[in-house]
């Protein structure tokens, strides 16, 4: 089929992009509900991170990004960066392919989610600058009211492989990010950056049971598949699909750590390119 003049095949692969290595956690998505598809992923781990630069610089990134994954046969990219899809916005910069970031597919969920009609928000200081998900949620119902919160250690934490439950340093950040969370009394929770759904465990192991989490990467997956459906650009393959994996910086900590995200091993599927 085209769109905008672009020829897309249903066999093409689906590109994801992030700053890092959080977006495997969209790519371990896509394979448990699209288990046929091949995905290409870039982790811009040169220039990580991205939630500490300014928007124009985050666009400028982001497009790179995109120009890279469409090197390849590529049918949809997913940003899936919080920060990204916070300074893209309502106007994505990717209009001949399908696109999706991870901000209004999470926000979706969330608002569906929330049973006392507040939300709260962790994401990089970018994404919480922005007011993207606060933006979002208020479209789809403006009742809800939203408690935001930047964890910018976050991503430094998981990038370095400090995800253990029970690591001392990675919980005693959890719980002061967390505080004004909590207090507020949310009852649904979105992970707006995909880094954290690695630590999941600390964080809704702080956050208590009656709080629901909400992957972003997972949800622009779950969107991914609907988008790709109804444009009938499923894969008509039967065998299983394959990832490639690309960096713009060493391989050997992507490999080491990528197991935190996917559990399972990626070692002959990570290539280093250069921006």
């Amino acid at each position: 089929m085209k769109i905008g003049g672009a020829a897309i095949r249903k066999n093409d692969a689906i590109g994801v992009f992030d700053s890092g290595m959080g977006g495997l956690t969209a790519v371990k998505e896509l394979n448990a509900i699209l288990p046929h598809e091949n995905i290409i992923y870039f982790g811009d781990t040169a220039r990580i991170p991205y939630g500490s630069r300014s928007p124009e610089t985050v666009m400028r990134y982001a497009r790179e990004d995109a120009a890279f994954l469409r090197q390849h046969a590529v049918k949809m990219i997913i940003a899936a960066c919080g920060t990204v899809s916070s300074v893209v916005g309502d106007s994505p910069f990717i209009t001949d392919l399908p696109f999706t970031g991870v901000v209004i597919p999470a926000s979706h969920a969330a608002c569906t989610a929330t049973k006392n009609k507040k939300v709260g928000i962790i994401g990089t200081p970018a994404t919480v600058r922005s007011g993207s998900y606060e933006k979002a949620i208020e479209k789809i119902d403006p009742d809800i009211q939203v408690t935001a919160q930047a964890c910018p250690l976050f991503v430094h934490l998981v990038e370095n492989g400090y995800t253990d439950f029970h690591n001392p340093v990675t919980r005693l950040v959890a719980e002061e990010y967390l505080e004004p969370i909590r207090r507020a009394g949310v009852d649904t929770l979105i992970l707006g950056c995909t880094h954290y759904p690695v630590i999941r465990d600390i964080i809704a192991d702080l956050m208590g049971d009656g709080v629901t989490l909400i992957s972003s990467g997972a949800e622009a997956a779950k969107y991914a598949r609907h988008r790709l459906a109804r444009l009938d650009l499923l894969t008509d393959r039967n065998e299983p699909g394959e990832n490639t994996y690309y960096v713009s910086d060493s391989t050997e900590m992507f490999i080491e750590n990528a197991g935190h995200f996917l559990h399972q091993d990626v070692v002959g599927k990570v290539f280093r390119c250069r921006m």
